[in-house]
């Protein structure tokens, strides 16, 4: 995940200003991407520039949506997304599911 430059692609539908607060979190598919960007309600959304790419947006000013476990495992699964097969494995045995998920 990282904190993203305001760029013309991601702006204020009122104002036109370009967003100044957008953080771009990997996913593991586009499935994934889909699933967080289609529910109109959430605070994901993609712009054309990252067409193919596998991560989500969002505005940090929006991130307060999300609870702290749905935010916990979003990080965790960026994070997951992008580290070798031996340091997710060794992660994921030293982190287990909770609650059966």
């Amino acid at each position: 995940m990282f904190f993203r430059n305001p760029r013309p692609d991601a702006v204020d539908p009122e104002t036109g200003e370009r967003y100044a607060d957008v953080i771009v979190f990997w996913v593991e598919s586009e499935a994934d991407k889909q699933a967080l960007v289609q529910d109109e309600g959430s605070p994901f959304f993609t712009t054309g520039h990252f067409d193919g790419h596998p991560s989500v947006l969002v505005r940090a000013g929006r991130i307060g949506e999300l609870t702290r476990g749905e935010l916990a495992e979003l990080v965790q699964d960026a994070w997951l997304s992008r580290a070798s097969a031996r340091r997710a494995a060794a992660w994921l045995s030293a982190h287990p599911p909770r609650d059966g998920s």
